[in-house]
């Protein structure tokens, strides 16, 4: 690899622009900055009033900006797609913990429609105190560029990048110390990454890299659902890059920080005093839920075919515990006291291009452990972490390679798949070594990696095409929704999370909807009515979360002593308090009081809004929102044996189904028609809370209430009706 220098000296600047810097007032710059790589144009331009009254920030501007960008024909690698990084009003907050979230919407590869995500790390919050809310980029560039932003100097460059790595663990810290002034200032560098992996599959992600000074090294989160790292790629970008230094706990200018130190205050006591009682996010992570839901039977097996395994034991999270680096300050933006950005330092690589080098692991999460591990039917630590690194370094959404490698073993032990289609590659359950290089074939562009980066839903499609596979048992226990692959919990026995999965705009992510624990757990939502009231309210106030730029895991992972002494059910769940906290930090920093009702009709104009675009680019009714039948039921002979009492039970019980002298098979089928049916009577009852017609559009009256009712949103739904 070159040097440094002679990497920056390589450059070639393609186009300059300057602008005057900062400018944040009351959490808003209102202003974005605007970049076609066809043209090298770089232009700043107003949020205009309208936008900011009815999409709030975050990821409400990138879908009003995308939809502004794209034409109903719009494919995810056509030039006129964007790829938008977006802030929100209370993003670069210091004084409440996750508040440094960046957002990205883009239209998906995987699906087709537009996709958001979130992450952590520094760069929105460099990103808006340099004087931007969002970054529009369109276009693609001829060659590898770099899009480089001083934050403190005012200018923005578009420049070549010939000589860079192309991976996400060596590129950060090349790039890390190439704009940093001097090795103190590395800190306030924050850059945007892909790697080769987003070059060969439609699974790529965007890794977000921030300094840790402890370590003095780069550390990187991940914009990772629906193929974003795919586009950022195709578009030509090597990196985005950000260089800000000077931020002050009031940089966002709020208008009064009493309520913001209040809430702060409240908070922070909270989880220095009950973290390491309740959840443990700041000694393992996430993935203190291991054995938790492996014990409720929520954890995935085997692509889903189980929910628990007495293995889980090798991988529970005092096994974590144990190889996590503990004493780290490990949060990933300023303040954060909840310090759940978890790294293993110096593990051995045993594969790959890294191999015998010792590596710093980002993580692992509970995605990791419950994607990479359980359900590919691994309970190896090492492999865990092994695939986890080279995920980041390939630039591969770690939860689609996940589900992914665990239908591909699933094809390969019914025969669907052999050695002579995968080149020779053992994919049966368990088969670590074979999985690591799969990983790396996915990464490289070679072999059978390049079809298994299809996704897959394609490779439902060329099985069934191709290899005469059978429709029904590929279809079934291929684990996605709009194309993207369900993320990491089994929700067989939970009605309400295969709607939170399969009714979620972007496709199946956890993010929208967590309701296993509450509805499958707790039995707190026993009726139709309860079930919908929960897929109404949790995505909408989650929804708010990315509207704001804020981490979700401050609300739903910590909670106060004597949260479940007030409250009960639905109510204690919300966890009022910390509902209490979040409308202190938006009426501190703008200025303006906002209750409940107001928070969740912010959230709702944006979330009917993004579901009126799936309409516009071919989808969003109710065919869209179908769960493959392994999230709703035994699909195997195998998977019915393994719960008979309680399927028995059910079809007894509930169905009212006679189940005296019925074969297993019969039974299975009796059993498909009930749970299919529950969810159909489930969209039912989703639809109408939501205000959406019986297909799942919203209607007329809808996005009046909303104030959304833009002349092309009113004719969409006319159209649709009409031809319904």
């Amino acid at each position: 690899m070159k040097t440094i220098e002679e990497m920056r000296q390589a450059h070639k600047v393609l186009a300059t622009y300057s602008f005057t810097p900062g400018g944040v007032h009351a959490g808003y710059t209102d202003r974005r900055l605007y970049v076609d790589l066809t043209t090298n144009t770089i232009e700043e331009r107003a949020i205009e009033p309208m936008v900011r009254e009815k999409f709030t920030g975050g990821r409400g501007y990138g879908m009003y900006y995308l939809w502004q960008a794209v034409k109903p024909a719009t494919h995810w690698n056509d030039p006129e797609n964007e790829l938008i990084f977006t802030a929100g009003p209370l993003t670069g907050l210091t004084q409440y913990p996750g508040s440094g979230k960046t957002h990205s919407v883009t239209i998906s590869p995987e699906t087709g429609v537009p996709v958001d995500n979130n992450g952590g790390g520094f760069f929105a919050p460099f990103m808006k105190f340099s004087g931007f809310d969002c970054i529009e980029i369109q276009g693609k560039a001829a060659q590898d560029v770099m899009l480089v932003i001083d934050g403190n100097k005012g200018f923005v460059t578009i420049e070549t990048a010939p000589d860079e790595p192309t991976n996400s663990y060596d590129l950060p810290e090349v790039l890390h110390a190439m704009y940093a002034d001097g090795d103190d200032d590395r800190k306030n560098v924050s850059v945007a990454t892909s790697g080769e992996g987003a070059d060969h599959s439609l699974l790529g992600l965007i890794n977000l890299s921030y300094w840790d000074a402890k370590r003095k090294h780069t550390r990187i989160k991940q914009l990772a659902r629906g193929g974003p790292g795919t586009v950022f790629r195709d578009k030509g970008l090597r990196a985005v890059v950000i260089h800000f230094s000077g931020t002050t706990p009031t940089l966002n200018c709020p208008v009064d920080m009493e309520p913001i130190k209040l809430a702060g205050g409240r908070m922070n006591k909270e989880i220095l005093t009950l973290d390491h009682t309740h959840s443990r996010m700041r000694e393992i992570g996430t993935g203190n839920t291991v054995e938790i839901l492996d014990k409720c039977d929520v954890l995935p097996v085997m692509n889903y075919k189980f929910g628990s395994d007495p293995r889980t034991e090798k991988i529970k999270s005092d096994v974590w515990l144990g190889l996590i680096s503990q004493g780290m300050p490990d949060g990933c933006w300023l303040g954060c006291s909840m310090s759940c950005a978890h790294g293993v330092d110096n593990f051995e690589l045993l594969t790959g291009p890294l191999k015998g080098q010792k590596v710093l692991v980002d993580g692992p999460e509970y995605e990791t452990i419950g994607g990479l591990g359980t359900n590919t039917g691994s309970f190896d630590p090492h492999f865990v972490l092994e695939a986890n690194f080279y995920c980041d370094y390939y630039g591969l959404d770690l939860v689609a390679v996940s589900t992914l490698l665990a239908f591909l073993m699933e094809c390969y032990e019914n025969g669907i798949l052999t050695k002579e289609i995968t080149g020779g590659l053992d994919l049966h359950f368990g088969s670590d070594m074979d999985a690591l290089e799969l990983i790396h074939q996915i990464g490289e562009g070679r072999g059978f990696g390049k079809v298994a980066g299809l996704g897959i839903h394609r490779l439902k499609k060329l099985f069934i095409e191709e290899y005469h596979a059978d429709a029904q048992f590929v279809n079934d226990i291929g684990m996605e929704v709009k194309g993207m692959e369900v993320s990491e919990y089994n929700c067989k026995d939970s009605l309400a999370q295969q709607g939170g999965y399969a009714m979620a705009s972007k496709g199946p992510q956890h993010d929208e909807a967590w309701l296993i624990f509450m509805d499958q757990v707790k039995g707190q939502l026993p009726t139709f009515a309860d079930k919908a009231e929960a897929l109404s309210f949790f995505p909408l106030f989650r929804t708010w979360f990315s509207l704001m730029g804020l981490c979700k895991l401050p609300w739903n992972d910590s909670e106060p002593r004597d949260n479940h002494d007030r409250y009960t059910g639905i109510e204690a769940a919300r966890i009022p308090e910390h509902v209490e906290n979040y409308l202190l930090l938006y009426t501190g920093m703008t200025g303006h009081a906002l209750d409940l009702d107001g928070l969740l009709a912010q959230s709702k104009r944006v979330y009917d809004f993004q579901r009126l675009f799936n309409l516009r680019m071919g989808q969003g009714t109710r065919k869209d929102d179908w769960m493959p039948y392994r999230g709703m039921g035994p699909v195997t002979e195998e998977e019915y044996l393994s719960r008979q009492e309680r399927y028995d039970k059910q079809l007894v019980e509930a169905a009212k189904v006679d189940i005296a002298g019925m074969s297993l098979q019969q039974k299975m089928a009796a059993l498909r028609q009930y749970r299919e049916s529950q969810y159909r009577q489930l969209q039912d009852a989703v639809y109408a809370r939501r205000g959406w017609d019986a297909d799942g559009v919203p209607t007329l009256e809808t996005v009046k209430a909303d104030g959304i009712d833009f002349p092309e949103l009113v004719d969409l739904i006319e159209k649709h009706t009409h031809k319904a």
